[in-house]
């Protein structure tokens, strides 16, 4: 849930919760739904990991009236495939190959959003509920749910600002783990795996604040200027870190010739990191990005990464958004 959906967000460094405004702000924003003329369809693929792992997304939203939308999304992260082999070697000690099986590893999350204009002007709000659902083969599985919030608001003079408030009630996953298979693996190894892992884990609220601005040049060409500032309430390696927050900025930049052509450039993900010398340096995650749009139909591509932790430390992600309306 922390990686982000749209190339042309990801193409900005995430940099999209003050002027995020279409079907894919259920993820960034959910009040930004209210800012769709018609009904959206979003589509996104990405590989990871030398295509080990596989990063798929997909979301739809309409609006109800004037005043309201809604929308839902689902994600899915998983590895499949992976090779079993834990009954490889019998009972007898002999190495049978045709007992290893194959079992996938995988995360969902179904998100429904919904978001209402405030009484005051420019003021917007969206609320999402997420159920979580986290699969390892046959060996155990979870659930879990939670909640996030988001506001944006627009000056008479079109600056744009945006909060995100993820997780605000904590996202609670309960895991079951079948004994069965832990039997089978319990001994694998004199003295590892002799207690169940933990069932539960609580992934704590985060916020997003964000801002934007959109300049014209000679009505043909636009530019689109956004930042954000990412927060984690424990300390970490952030560039701006304490025991109270961390905070990680995020720079975006989007160029656009009639609505049809963009360029996207963004740099965000500052660490505090220590090098081989143990002498303290600050890495960042440049991405870069381009987008067609053309009578409804956007197709956006970006050149990014899954943070710095990846081994291949750059990833290719394509995405779609249909405008709906374009087939009445």
């Amino acid at each position: 849930m922390s990686i982000g959906v749209d190339a042309a967000a990801l193409g900005m460094s995430n940099a999209v919760v003050s002027h995020t405004a279409d079907v894919n702000s259920g993820y960034w924003n959910p009040a930004g739904l209210l800012k769709m003329e018609d009904n959206q369809l979003s589509l996104m693929h990405a590989s990871y990991f030398a295509n080990i792992a596989q990063y798929d997304y997909a979301a739809f939203a309409m609006p109800l009236d004037d005043r309201s939308a809604v929308g839902v999304s689902l994600i899915r992260f998983g590895v499949d495939d992976i090779l079993n082999t834990t009954q490889l070697i019998d009972s007898q000690g002999n190495v049978d190959y045709n007992r290893i099986s194959l079992f996938s590893a995988a995360d969902y999350a179904v998100t429904v959003s919904y978001a209402r204009a405030l009484p005051v002007q420019g003021f917007n709000y969206g609320i999402n509920a997420k159920i979580i659902r986290r699969i390892i083969g046959d060996f155990a599985s979870s659930w879990g749910f939670g909640f996030d919030l988001g506001l944006q608001y627009e000056t008479q003079d079109e600056w744009k600002f945006g909060l995100m408030l993820r997780d605000i009630t904590t996202t609670y996953n309960t895991w079951a783990i079948n004994d069965e298979e832990f039997q089978k693996i319990k001994d694998a190894v004199p003295g590892e795996n002799q207690e169940a892992p933990e069932t539960s884990e609580v992934t704590l609220p985060k916020a997003q604040l964000g801002m934007s601005k959109k300049f014209i040049f000679h009505y043909d060409y636009s530019l689109l200027t956004a930042a954000n500032l990412n927060m984690q309430f424990a300390r970490t390696n952030d560039i701006f870190s304490s025991n109270l927050v961390s905070i990680d900025p995020a720079i975006g930049l989007e160029g656009g010739y009639l609505d049809l052509v963009f360029l996207r450039c963004g740099v965000g993900n500052f660490q505090n990191q220590l090098d081989i010398l143990d002498s303290e340096k600050i890495s960042f995650q440049p991405n870069i990005g381009i987008g067609f749009k053309y009578k409804g139909i956007q197709v956006d591509y970006a050149l990014t990464d899954l943070g710095d932790q990846s081994a291949a430390l750059y990833s290719n992600i394509f995405s779609l958004k249909v405008d709906l309306g374009i087939f009445r």
